[in-house]
């Protein structure tokens, strides 16, 4: 692997209509979290497909895995996990890639 490695995390979301707006809010509340507090973490981004605007993606990068992990025991992960349940339509998928330079 190069020094340009990374983890990446993708997971995309099925949010009910009309709730984008608050899901939009809750994850900025977790990018803002993880890009000010978390040294592992690179990037958080929040995407929206062009032709739906109800499907949403998270696209985050860290160091590696275990600073992944560490996003996981956040305040702001928690208030982004328990508040997103009420406004996706199911469970994420989320995908994991390492990046290779």
């Amino acid at each position: 692997m190069t020094g340009n490695s990374a983890f990446v995390v993708i997971a995309e979301f099925r949010v009910k209509p009309g709730m984008v707006d608050a899901f939009i809010e809750l994850a900025h509340i977790d990018a803002d979290g993880s890009v000010a507090n978390e040294a592992g973490c690179r990037s958080f981004e929040i995407l929206a497909t062009e032709d739906d605007p109800e499907s949403l993606v998270l696209y985050e990068v860290y160091d590696d895995r275990a600073a992944f992990e560490l996003h996981l025991q956040q305040p702001h992960f928690f208030t982004f996990r328990d508040g997103v349940l009420a406004v996706q339509v199911s469970e994420p998928t989320v995908r994991f890639f390492t990046r290779l330079g």
